[in-house]
This record gives C-alpha cells, sequence and structure tokens, in this order.
C-alpha cells in the first residue's frame, strides 16, 4: 500500500474511479506519512483528520454508488496555513493570529470539497506569507536547508509524499519558489484567475492563489477545479474557464518559445543555469522553435514588486500591528514597520510603472508562445545562511535571490509554472519556468507536461 503515496493525483485517481484504491484507506495512509515525518520537517500548522476522514468515507460512499465527480475526488490534499477552514484556526503561522477561527470556508476550500477532494492539513507558511525561508519547516532533500517560501510546507508535504496536492499563494513567487526548491510543480495562475476570498492577503494587488503538485498534469486538474469568476473578489477576472488537460499531451512541434538574452540568467547559480538550457535544448529537439528576448523593464521590477507589496502588506496589518507587534517574528515586523514609510506618490510610481511594464510584456508575447528561464536562482540555501555572495563579488540577500527571478510573473499578472530540471549544488533539486500570455495557463502547461514527459526528474523523491 505504501507504493500508492509515490503515484501522481492523476494516477492514484484513476485507481480510485475503478475502485482499486479506497479513499477512506489512502486518507489513512496520508495521514500515517505525515505524522512519520513530522518530527523532521514540520510542514504543518495542524492537522484536520476527523474532516478529511469524513470526506473520503462521503467519496468511498458516493464512488461506490457509481457518482464519481472526477479527479480531486478521494484524493488527500492539503491547504496552505492562509486559506479559511470554518470552525478551524487559520493562523497564518504566527501567534498574532493565534486566537482566529475561521467563520466560513475560503473559496478555494469550497472548490476542492465541492470537487471531493480529502483536506488532510493545513500547511506552515513563512509568517503571514512575509518571506521565502518558512524558518519552521525543513527542506526533505536536506533538513538542513529552507523548504523556500512562503508556501514552504506545502512544498516539503509533497516532495515527503505527504499528500497529492497543497495548495499555496504567490505574491513575489511563493507558490514557484517551494516548488523550484523542494522538485514539485508550482502553478501560478493569471491574476483574477482563482479567488482569494477567505485567503488572509500579503498584497492584495500582487497575490495569487494556486496549486503544488507532483506533476503538470495534477496542477491542470487542480486548475479547472479552482479556476471562474468570484464576484466577492475584486480582483476576480470574468474569463472562461478553459480545458486545462485538453492540450497537455499536444507536444511543442511549431512552438515559439522565448529565450532571454538578459536578466533571467544573471547571477545564477552555473548548475542551475545548465539545467535550464538542457531543459530548453531537449525542447527545441521535440520541435518548439528558441527565439532570442529581450525582457522589456527588467531593471523596474524589483523596485516594483516592493513598491507595491511593501505598503499594501502593511495597510492590511495596520490595526494588528498596532494591538500586537510584540507578537510579530522580527523579520516580518520589520518590513510591515517599514512599509509603513513609504511615501504615497511612491507607491502611486509603482502603479503606473506596472502598467508601463504590463503593456511592454504584451508586446514581447507578440509571436510567442511562452517565456522560459530559471524558476529560481540557486537552489535551496541553508537555513541559517543569510546571503549568497556571486563570483563578481555582489552580494544578494536571501529575498533577493528567490524573489528576483520570480517577480516578473507577479507583477505583470502572467501565468507561470515551474517543473523540476535536475540537481544542482549538494544534490538539490532545481527548475525552471514556463510563463504566458494572460490566461494562457493551458498553453504553458502543455510545454511543461511535454517537457515532463520526456523526463523523470518528478518522479525523484527525497530519500527517508
Amino acid at each position: 500500500m505504501a507504493g500508492l503515496l509515490d503515484l501522481s493525483m492523476r494516477e492514484v485517481a484513476a485507481a480510485i474511479r475503478t475502485k482499486d484504491v479506497s479513499p477512506v484507506e489512502l486518507a489513512r495512509l496520508s495521514l500515517e506519512r505525515i505524522a512519520a515525518d513530522e518530527p523532521r520537517i514540520n510542514a504543518y500548522a495542524r492537522l484536520t483528520e476527523a474532516r478529511a476522514m469524513a470526506a473520503a468515507r462521503q467519496a468511498e460512499r458516493e464512488i461506490l454508488a457509481g457518482h464519481w465527480r472526477g479527479e480531486l475526488h478521494g484524493v488527500p490534499v492539503a491547504v496552505k496555513d492562509l486559506y479559511d477552514m470554518a470552525g478551524l484556526p487559520a493562523t497564518c503561522s504566527s501567534k498574532v493570529r493565534h486566537d482566529h477561527i475561521a467563520a466560513a470556508d475560503s473559496a478555494c476550500v469550497q472548490r476542492l470539497e465541492q470537487a471531493g477532494a480529502c483536506i488532510v492539513g493545513m500547511t506552515h507558511t513563512h509568517e503571514f506569507a512575509y518571506g521565502i525561508a518558512t524558518p519552521t519547516t525543513g527542506n526533505p532533500w536536506n533538513t538542513a536547508h529552507i523548504p523556500g517560501g512562503s508556501s514552504g510546507g506545502s512544498g516539503a508535504t509533497l516532495a515527503a509524499r505527504g499528500c497529492f496536492m497543497a495548495m499555496g499563494t504567490d505574491t513575489g513567487g511563493s507558490i514557484r519558489i517551494p516548488a523550484a526548491v523542494c522538485g514539485t510543480v508550482g502553478l501560478k495562475p493569471t491574476y483574477g484567475r482563482v479567488s482569494r476570498v477567505g485567503i488572509a492577503s500579503l498584497s492584495w494587488s500582487l497575490d495569487h492563489a494556486g496549486p503544488l503538485a507532483r506533476t503538470v498534469g495534477d496542477c491542470a486538474v487542480t486548475l479547472g477545479a479552482l479556476a471562474g469568476h468570484d464576484p466577492r473578489d475584486p480582483g476576480s477576472a470574468d474569463v472562461p474557464v478553459a480545458d486545462y488537460t485538453a492540450e497537455l499531451e499536444l507536444g511543442v512541434q511549431g512552438l515559439r518559445i522565448g529565450v532571454p538574452r538578459n536578466f533571467f540568467f544573471d547571477h545564477v547559480e552555473p548548475e542551475v543555469a545548465a539545467n535550464v538550457r538542457a531543459a530548453l535544448a531537449l525542447l527545441e529537439s521535440q520541435g518548439a522553435e528558441l527565439v532570442e528576448v529581450t525582457v522589456p523593464m527588467t531593471d523596474m521590477i524589483s523596485a516594483i514588486e516592493f513598491g507595491l507589496c511593501m505598503p499594501e502588506a502593511s495597510a492590511y496589518h495596520r490595526s494588528m500591528l498596532r494591538e500586537r507587534a510584540d507578537l510579530y517574528e522580527p523579520d516580518v515586523r520589520t518590513f510591515l514597520e517599514a512599509g509603513m514609510l513609504i511615501p504615497a506618490v511612491d507607491y502611486i510610481a509603482a502603479l503606473r510603472q506596472r502598467t508601463l511594464i504590463q503593456a511592454a510584456w504584451a508586446t514581447m508575447f507578440d509571436g510567442l508562445d511562452a517565456l522560459i528561464g530559471p524558476a529560481v536562482a540557486a537552489v535551496a540555501m541553508r537555513r541559517d545562511q543569510p546571503t549568497i555572495t556571486w563570483p563578481d563579488g555582489v552580494e544578494e540577500t536571501a529575498s533577493g535571490v528567490y524573489v528576483r527571478l520570480s517577480a516578473p510573473a507577479n507583477v505583470t499578472g502572467t501565468p507561470s509554472v515551474s517543473v523540476p530540471c535536475g540537481f544542482g549544488q549538494g544534490g538539490l533539486p532545481t527548475a525552471f519556468q514556463v510563463m504566458g500570455r494572460p490566461f494562457g495557463e493551458a498553453r504553458i502547461l502543455r510545454i511543461a507536461r511535454a517537457y515532463e514527459r520526456a523526463t523523470d526528474w518528478h518522479t525523484r523523491q527525497p530519500q527517508r
């Protein structure tokens, strides 16, 4: 039975549908694996065992009666500790919200459970999603290293085979960063594609909700269940939802993929760059046309990202910071207090510059099906390592190292999927990201799947 946890979500869903696998036994197996790994990894803020088992029993009854809801039905999944689940704490991995009990389910939890998923727990985040380390949690490949963040618990439990999909949020890369450094797939959809109702905010104009999973197909299935307009979310887009699995196996023959001349390969570990270029070569061998492009306005990306995120985060936390400042972790409190000092004219300038960069990227994508570059600049840093010094002497903070390459898709709102592509220093995972036009998830998932189908990196897992 233990081998079931090594399957992808779509593989185990097929076995559930044919009644070869019991959702109840699968949920128990998942919870047992989590319990065994928690002393070492600490991926979960809390388990939701009673709710998961009730959902599993209901799924089993429905499937035995011939009522199969789809590929999430009876499958153990997790959500980040920002997502409200009615009657349960949602603390954002923070002492500040130790007394917060959700009154209702978040929109994503509602949609997952409508699809029949069994939510086994709520995963740790860097406090209030404001960081890339998730210091409570270890990377399963080497627990002395970070699991990435802010959705670090989601990346860690997936790599450790604790569940089959885990929800994250992505404001500056917080789905793709943990996916990249933990060796899983992570999908940040287009801004407005997935409702954020009932999810604690970091930065309302940059926040995205999306899945981390074992495979590209698992992310496609999950997005299909989550996507859609929600009038309760002011940022939600009223755009038709595609069948994200329809194009998955069509390959890349004739597709035009942009390869950045600038920015994306600057200050990147050699092993990371080499693995990404090997992935590009593989896609070219399958019939894709590689087109060198100059990515516009890259010098503005970090300033726009932090110029928007910091004041928006501080506005959200204003009352909590006034009442409970002493309960914040020092790094998060420092960011929030600094955000209070950013002048309104600077925030407005960042809004204006974002409009310009979005227009420039739209022009760049004319004639391109996607843009591919490294997902992050380095493999997972040691948990006690504050900076990286590059060969040219440039020293960069941890947040700079990991957010630098993921932030463009947040600033522009474009979809991006991170895909494992080998290993780098210390035997730690590397990844590339496929970025596309707004609401072009089906195309980037198709490209990512073509690479995944030709390789086995997504099947590799840490030693236990």
